[in-house]
C-alpha cells in the first residue's frame, strides 16, 4: 500500500457555474468517503452561490480531505509565453492571474467575471456573446493548456478558457473560480500552484469527462441523466450506488461521479506526476487525472 492510498479520509467534486446571479442550479458539491461507499450530494436540493461554496471550503481547513473543482484554474501560457501576449502587464504566474482577476472584478457581486471580459485591456484576448470575437483570441477553437491538450489526446473535448460562448464553455466558470481561489489560497492549497502536502487538505482542478471515460462512457455520453445511468458508471469505479431512480440532473451526476473517481484515482502516484508539469505548473496549473 503506498502513501497516497491512505492519504485522504474525504473526497470532494465541486461541479461549478460561472453563471451570472447569486444562485445556481449548476453548482453541485458531492462527497465520497474513503472506502467504497456511496458517494452523495453535500445539501442536496439546495441552490449553491458561489461565496456559499467559498465559506464551506474554507470549513474544511483541518480536515485530510481531497477537493476537486471542475473549472480551470489558469489560462494558457506555455503557446504565447504569456497568458496575455503583448500585454505589458500580463502576470506572470497563476497566483498573479487569480489576483489580477480578484482585483479587476472588485465590483462584481456574487464573485462574478463581467468586469474582467469586458475590460478594455483583456476583452480582445475573449470570444464573447454577440459575435465578439476579439482581435486575439486566436480563432478556431481559441488557444489551450498543455493539460488541454493532454485532455484531447485521452479522448475528451476540452475547450478554450477564453471562450465564453456555448454550453460547453468553462472560460465563465474559469474566472469566476479563479476569484475564489485567489481568497482560498492563503488556507487551502492548491496542486500543482502549490506542491501536494503530505497531510491536509488539497484542491486540485478535475474534468468529469475523465471520470467519465474511467467508468467506460465516452466523451458523447460522459453526461449522465438518470440513476440507472450514473449507478451504472459508479459500479464501473467500484462504488456502491446512490439511492433513487428515475432522472437525475447531470451536475449532480457529473459530482457524485467525480468524487468516486477521485477517490479511485488519488492513490496513483504518476497522476500526480504528469511528464510536462514541472514545465506549466507553476502559470497554467493542470487537471488532475491527465497524462
Amino acid at each position: 500500500m503506498n502513501a497516497l492510498s491512505t492519504r485522504f479520509s474525504e473526497y470532494v467534486a465541486i461541479d461549478w457555474s460561472g453563471a451570472a446571479g447569486e444562485r445556481h442550479r449548476g453548482i453541485a458539491v458531492a462527497s465520497a468517503a474513503a472506502g467504497d461507499g456511496a458517494p452523495a450530494l453535500v445539501r442536496p436540493g439546495h441552490r449553491w452561490s458561489r461565496p456559499e461554496v467559498l465559506d464551506w471550503l474554507l470549513g474544511l481547513a483541518a480536515t485530510d480531505c481531497l477537493v476537486g473543482l471542475d473549472l480551470g484554474i489558469s489560462l494558457p501560457f506555455a503557446d504565447a509565453g504569456a497568458f496575455f501576449p503583448s500585454l505589458a502587464a500580463s502576470p506572470a504566474d497563476a497566483r498573479a492571474l487569480w489576483a489580477l482577476v480578484e482585483q479587476t472584478c472588485a465590483a462584481d457581486p456574487h464573485l462574478g467575471a463581467l468586469g474582467f471580459v469586458d475590460h478594455l485591456l483583456f476583452a480582445p484576448y475573449f470570444r464573447r456573446h454577440g459575435g465578439r470575437e476579439g482581435a486575439l483570441f486566436g480563432g478556431g477553437i481559441g488557444r489551450l493548456r498543455v493539460t488541454e491538450r493532454a485532455q484531447a489526446d485521452m479522448g475528451c473535448r476540452p475547450c478554450s478558457n477564453f471562450n465564453l460562448v456555448g454550453a460547453a464553455q468553462v472560460g465563465k466558470s474559469s474566472l469566476t473560480g479563479m476569484r475564489m481561489l485567489h481568497r482560498l489560497s492563503a488556507t487551502l492549497p492548491v496542486w500543482p500552484i502549490d506542491p501536494l502536502p503530505r497531510t491536509g487538505p488539497v484542491i486540485c482542478e478535475i474534468y468529469t469527462s475523465l471520470a467519465a471515460l474511467e467508468a467506460r462512457r465516452s466523451a458523447g455520453r460522459s453526461k449522465m441523466r438518470s440513476h440507472a445511468d450514473l449507478n451504472a458508471a459508479l459500479a464501473v469505479l467500484g462504488s456502491a450506488p446512490v439511492p433513487g431512480d428515475g432522472p437525475i440532473a447531470d451536475h449532480a451526476s457529473d459530482a457524485l461521479l467525480t468524487a468516486a473517481w477521485l477517490r479511485r484515482a488519488a492513490a496513483r502516484a504518476a497522476l500526480w506526476q504528469p511528464p510536462r508539469l514541472a514545465e506549466v505548473g507553476a502559470t497554467e496549473g493542470w487537471t488532475f487525472g491527465a497524462v
